[in-house]
């Protein structure tokens, strides 16, 4: 029975990774919770235990008051005591396991597993990772995707935390470090920190913009990161269930960065405005569908990427937003072209710029005097609400054209239909007017017919009588 116990206990510490010496003096500590139940003892120090850890011989025993102490035979405790040791047991087994997992996996926070899925419990999967269960939250799921019992999950350790008498690993797979240790894992480089991943911005599920540099000078990071013929990034996009990758290349220069975040869409040109921390992008007619992308996901994490807030305008509409600019602020007594030229350098090609950016922008940057300043700002607020007005007014009758447009599409669409089918029933306009002909000229001779009877008949009467 002792050699049992202790293979028992080498079992348990192997399995759950548990220490061996503190799965002992928790025998031990059940034990003595046994004794005292059996004696009814409140004195936490009147009873001791040992237990061997070569041949598992336990050896209980009760300590007088006096000092003496009295072996204690262990049959002798009943049914009873011997359940409490187990509960003891049992509860102290726990709390180690969960110590144990506590600390394993707490170093783990931002490492990737592979577990397996078992169930979904209120859109949350629960997935077992080695010899505990994690759980993804939908929010840290990919949109769209899902995984059967028995399906293989890789994913990254968000957090872990005790969470009441359990532990609580957090699982994810639309986190962007999940993304950070793709790459770490595939492109040695970065693993290697030859190539940093200096930003990110992802959606999950549809599209990730990356911005690399090197190094190494001898190194192309953008290169690396795709791989030959596209190995690399393909490896990262198939487990990601065809998520799209951007790799950026980045640059210090914001100009620069926003104009390569922006790709495949070609940038004409950035003008960055440091006060607002916008950038107003000048791209071609053709290009500003692209740089906007679907639903306006393309720009939207090049901002997140590059940390700027981005307007997307065609040259025509930046000609136009400074010719009102400068029509409104140039006739201004007191304004120079120095200030002009200061106002375009901190990004002011609008007069909603001008409104946004403030009094105090006015005089400290662009040095007007307080009360220029003043007439200035009061004068674009004026032009803004003018120019707002306008392209509410455009844009109303934008939409009634195009409200227009669609009752007339649906319309000839509806009238297509009616001649198809007409058509397909073998009554369109000519097979029309060919049938009421024929309608007719069938109507005609039987009517001659009939006529021709009733002379005949009349007659014979006649010569009857």
């Amino acid at each position: 029975m002792n050699s049992e116990t202790i293979r028992f206990i080498d079992a348990i510490a192997r399995d759950r990774n548990v220490d061996r010496d503190l799965l002992l003096r928790d025998l031990e500590q059940a034990m003595i919770s046994a004794a005292r139940k059996h004696f009814n003892s409140l004195d936490t120090e009147e009873f001791a235990c040992k237990v061997d850890p070569i041949s598992g011989q336990i050896t209980l025993w009760q300590i007088n008051e006096d000092g003496s102490s009295e072996v204690i035979p262990l049959e002798s405790l009943g049914r009873i005591p011997a359940q409490t040791a187990k509960q003891v047991m049992i509860q102290r087994f726990r709390d180690n396991e969960r110590a144990s997992i506590l600390e394993e996996f707490g170093k783990r926070v931002g490492d990737i597993v592979t577990g397996t899925a078992h169930r979904y419990e209120g859109g949350a999967l629960v997935v077992q990772v080695e010899r505990a269960e994690g759980f993804m939250p939908r929010s840290e799921q990919i949109p769209g995707e899902q995984f059967h019992q028995g399906d293989r999950v890789r994913c990254v350790i968000r957090d872990v935390r005790e969470d009441g008498n359990r532990v609580k690993i957090v699982l994810s797979r639309s986190h962007e470090d999940y993304i950070r240790r793709l790459f770490e894992a595939e492109v040695p480089e970065v693993s290697e920190h030859v190539i940093e991943l200096k930003a990110m911005a992802r959606e999950a599920g549809f599209r990730t913009k990356v911005a690399v540099a090197s190094i190494d000078s001898k190194v192309d990071a953008v290169g690396a990161c795709v791989g030959v013929r596209g190995s690399r990034i393909r490896n990262i996009v198939d487990e990601l269930g065809g998520e799209k990758i951007d790799i950026v290349r980045w640059n210090e220069s914001s100009q620069v960065l926003i104009g390569n975040a922006l790709k495949p869409a070609e940038v004409n040109e950035v003008s960055l405005c440091f006060e607002l921390g916008r950038a107003t992008i000048i791209v071609r007619e053709d290009q500003l569908s692209l740089a906007i992308g679907r639903r306006g996901q393309n720009v939207r994490l090049a901002a997140r990427l590059t940390g700027w807030d981005i307007d997307i305008l065609t040259p025509e509409e930046f000609a136009r937003g400074l010719e009102t600019l400068e029509s409104t602020v140039k006739p201004i007594e007191g304004i120079t072209d120095a200030m002009l030229d200061r106002m375009g350098a901190l990004g002011m090609i609008s007069v909603f710029d001008v409104e946004e950016v403030g009094f105090d922008a006015l005089v400290n940057d662009v040095e007007m005097p307080a009360e220029l300043a003043e007439t200035v700002f009061a004068q674009c607020a004026d032009t803004a609400k003018v120019v707002q007005e306008q392209q509410e007014r455009e844009k109303e009758e934008e939409e009634r054209r195009k409200s227009e447009a669609d009752a007339e599409a649906i319309a000839v669409a509806g009238e297509e239909g009616e001649s198809a089918a007409a058509s397909i029933l073998g009554l369109g306009p000519s097979t029309t007017e060919v049938v009421v002909e024929e309608e007719v000229e069938a109507e005609a001779a039987a009517a001659s017919i009939l006529g021709g009877g009733e002379t005949k008949k009349s007659d014979g009467e006649d010569s009857a009588v």
